[in-house]
């Protein structure tokens, strides 16, 4: 008989009668099921907007969006709201805010990025502060906790995916057009405004919803890396979506799966994973262009 329970995102096992797990045992137990399927939904969100994100040298945006999310958090907590759909609501409102000052100041969109998230994060500190008692649920959105998802987390991130995917999918072409010449995309007849608006609210409501899988600390590099790798090894557009999203998939099980057995934060093990693979496969390109 074997027991198991689930801290902070780290898996202790106290193992009784043996000493070995084989992989049907781990599949078994039900956090594990939520956590891979969870995971990799958000990893195949992730890895397809990052690479509109690459496209726009937009990297700072998730990182401030998942930031500025926590007075969101922050105000759920402290009215007795659920903190998700709070924080979902005020990323949206942090998004539209940026692209609005993009396009009516001459401010840089990383000098935006860094006010707003640094305004919500102080605005989230003070919040937290007039918070009585400690919130348990407040570590798990900070450094995330994909082990404690549940059913409804996957039906919420199942339902915001599927309906970003199908959005990216139909209309993928004009809004790579909008991003690569947004002049002409314009003169095409291409609403590259509408485009760019929606982008900027899939990206904040696919950060938010990561945040309680890698937390508001991590969750930009799942936005970035499996998006980077795949520009590493892709010929094409085509396989630039399909191989960012597989190797963030990969990633993500990969990285569940080792923290299992090395007993060590899924999140941040997930992460290590994914930088070790973009590593792996930098060097692996640039020894090949070289022969």
């Amino acid at each position: 008989m074997n027991r198991s329970h689930v801290s902070t995102g780290r898996i202790t096992l106290r193992r009784i009668h043996t000493n070995t797990f084989n992989m049907l045992e781990i599949l078994s137990f039900p956090f594990m099921q939520r956590a891979l399927i969870a995971g990799v939904l958000i990893a195949i969100l992730l890895a397809t907007l990052g690479i509109f994100v690459l496209m726009r040298n937009m990297a700072f945006f998730g990182d401030g969006i998942a930031h500025a999310s926590l007075a969101g958090i922050a105000l759920g907590v402290l009215t007795g709201v659920a903190p998700l759909p709070v924080a979902l609501a005020y990323a949206v409102i942090v998004a539209l805010i940026i692209y609005g000052l993009e396009r009516s100041t001459r401010l840089s969109s990383d000098t935006i990025i860094g006010i707003l998230f640094t305004a919500s994060m102080a605005l989230g500190v003070v919040l937290l502060a007039a918070t009585p008692g400690f919130q348990p649920e407040l570590v798990s959105f900070l450094f995330g906790n994909i082990l404690t998802i549940t059913l409804t987390d996957i039906v919420l991130i199942g339902s915001f995916a599927t309906i970003i995917l199908v959005w990216l999918l139909g209309w993928h072409r004009h809004l790579t057009y909008a991003t690569l010449d947004p002049d002409s995309a314009t003169i095409a007849g291409i609403n590259t405004q509408l485009h760019t608006i929606l982008l900027y609210i899939a990206l904040a409501v696919s950060v938010v919803l990561g945040v309680k899988i890698l937390g508001i600390v991590l969750i930009s590099a799942l936005l970035i890396i499996p998006a980077a790798t795949g520009s590493l090894i892709a010929g094409t557009f085509k396989s630039f979506f399909f191989s960012s999203a597989i190797m963030s998939s990969i990633v993500v099980v990969l990285g569940l799966l080792l923290s299992f057995f090395i007993n060590a934060p899924s999140g941040a093990t997930i992460i290590l994973v994914a930088a070790g693979v973009f590593f792996l496969v930098a060097i692996g390109t640039r020894l090949l262009h070289k022969t």
